[in-house]
């Protein structure tokens, strides 16, 4: 199948495949006598892989890891739990750290609704963030 082919079959583009060519997650294909690119079938199943991890937020270097794995012949289910556990508990972290930041907008944002600009000092930069 060549490029535009496998690029339509996955959504993807020709440009993109081969950028996945270049970082190694796609195997470089045989070349028509033309020299054009022709994938196999599983090149199909391959790119879906690749853009549902990255979908999921994993990186193409940890991408390629698991691929890597499994072209070693092994599963790489172990690899790819720790990977989602430690991307589940970085999210969580930011979503912590988002909740946070939200409770502290509303606290300035019942602050900034409750300042009157007419008794702001001259000397202050802003009254509603520094809280005099």
């Amino acid at each position: 199948m060549r490029i535009g082919a496998l690029a339509a079959a996955t959504g993807t583009t020709a440009r993109t495949l081969r950028f996945y060519e270049q970082s190694g997650l796609l195997e470089e294909p045989a070349r028509t006598p033309g020299g054009y690119r022709d994938y196999p079938p599983q090149a199909v199943a391959r790119v879906d892989f690749v853009r549902t991890a990255q979908a999921a937020g994993l990186s193409l270097a940890e991408i390629h890891g698991i691929l890597t794995i499994r072209d070693s012949g092994r599963p790489p289910c172990a690899h790819v739990t720790a990977l989602l556990e430690k991307h589940l508990a970085d999210v969580d972290r930011r979503l912590a750290e988002l909740h946070a930041t939200q409770a502290t907008l509303r606290k300035l944002a019942r602050t900034a609704a409750a300042t009157d600009p007419a008794t702001c000092a001259e000397g202050d930069i802003c009254r509603i963030l520094t809280g005099t």
